[in-house]
């Protein structure tokens, strides 16, 4: 019997229970186009008000994440991935990628462009000349075996279906249900080869999940589809009211990434990093709990092994590693700098992180869509953070840009963002951990 796309929307609208062989002809219509937009959309709307159920969402993961090629690695490789789900200044990755991988994990990292005002991994590694950032198949894996970590834009060969979901979600207002954001995470991990996951939810104003509640959410229904594919699992719930570190922007993240590699960098950054490799380990069977891989992490940074590593990753995928000693000389950098000044002596009580990221692209350094041209010099250098003190006069931040009339712009975003009181406390970085 042919698949009956009306019948199957009335059965969600109506709060009945699909099959996994229904979810199979569902993205078997979807691929192939037997299945119009206006039916999947008719169906995710359904959806959303009606919700799946564990065993729904676990055949609907896994149909995505069938939906196209995967890659897969022998068990003893012990493969670990890391996902963020954005912020702004997230550098993490830059950072983790190196130093799971010196610490003896295998590190398989599948990431995309930034969109709206986070920014995206792949767009801050092509800051570096001449770094590869889409890997064929064959190379990827190639890469991983030799040195024990690859990084990758996403094929379009990798999971299509949840590439066809996710542009109907984005304009069809289903994008902030949690069950779907977790499928379409969930089956982008699967086809990477893993076999355990790391989730960094993040929660504030530069975050996609405005509060924690809504971020351990998420971090549940995470944990708990990879679990149902026999992924090991863990998430921490950190916090995005603030941007992380010291810069904003692409090639100066990439700055920031060698200093912390360097066993430098702004202590947020270092501390984040070193938890969340403490995690990787963990679920890698590398360390026996997070606390004993963060600091086998610490030591990593602290004694050049990570970033011995991430010169291998940048000379295997064709960048110029000499950017390790000379980064000021081989990053792009900014003709022109602005900065804006405190009016008062205090205590920087607030600054959200949403609006510097917006400001960030009005500079050229993020899009608005995915064809935009990004300006990778462009950044945002944080001169003090949350709890810190600050003197009537003194630099709160510097605008580091090429275009006068983009900066124009970008200073309406920053109107009102940060705030200068008595006393404030510095904020927590992490908020918890869900296994």
């Amino acid at each position: 019997m042919s698949f009956n796309m009306i019948d199957f929307i009335e059965k969600k609208r109506d709060g009945g229970r699909h099959t996994k062989a229904e979810f199979d002809e569902l993205i078997r219509g979807v691929m192939d186009g037997s299945v119009p937009d206006y039916q999947t959309a008719a169906w995710l709307m359904a959806v959303y008000f009606r919700g799946l159920d564990g065993g729904e969402l676990t055949h609907y993961t896994d149909a995505l994440a069938k939906s196209g090629e995967t890659y897969s690695y022998p068990p003893e490789m012990r493969v670990v991935d890391k996902h963020s789900t954005g912020g702004v200044g997230d550098k993490t990755t830059l950072v983790l990628l190196p130093l799971a991988a010196a610490c003896g994990a295998h590190v398989s990292k599948l990431s995309g462009p930034g969109l709206g005002f986070t920014g995206g991994t792949v767009d801050k590694l092509e800051s570096i000349p001449g770094m590869r950032m889409h890997l064929e198949p064959d190379e990827f894996i190639s890469q991983m075996k030799k040195i024990g970590c690859a990084i990758s834009g996403h094929s379009r060969l990798l999971a299509p279906a949840e590439g066809k979901f996710y542009a109907l979600r984005d304009v069809t207002a289903t994008v902030s249900m949690v069950q779907l954001i977790a499928a379409s995470i969930v089956s982008k991990k699967l086809v990477g080869g893993a076999s355990g996951f790391v989730f960094d939810v993040k929660y504030g104003s530069g975050a996609f999940m405005d509060t924690e509640d809504k971020a351990r959410e998420l971090a549940r229904e995470l944990v708990a589809l990879s679990k149902k594919f026999d992924r090991k699992s863990v998430a921490a719930i950190t916090s995005m009211e603030q941007p992380l570190g010291e810069w904003v922007g692409n090639a100066a993240e990439v700055c920031e990434a060698i200093e912390v590699l360097s066993g430098r960098g702004p202590a947020d950054t270092r501390e984040l990093c070193a938890a969340l490799c403490g995690l990787m380990l963990e679920v890698a069977g590398i360390a026996k709990d997070r606390e004993e891989g963060a600091e086998l992490a610490k030591k990593a940074l602290d004694d050049g092994r990570a970033l011995a590593k991430f010169g291998e990753v940048i000379t295997a995928q064709g960048g110029d590693a000499e950017v390790l000693r000379r980064p000021l000389e081989i990053l792009p950098r900014a003709k022109k700098i602005f900065e804006i000044k405190s009016d008062a002596d205090g205590v920087l009580s607030e600054l959200r992180a949403r609006p510097v990221g917006e400001a960030l692209r009005a500079l050229g350094g993020g899009r608005m869509k995915l064809d935009d041209k990004i300006d990778h010099a462009a950044a945002i250098r944080l001169k003090a953070k949350t709890g810190d003190a600050v003197r009537k006069g003194g630099t709160v931040m510097e605008l580091h840009y090429n275009d006068e009339a983009k900066l124009a712009e970008a200073l309406k975003y920053l109107d009102g963002c940060w705030k200068v009181s008595e006393t404030a406390e510095k904020p927590k970085l992490i908020a918890d951990y869900i296994y």
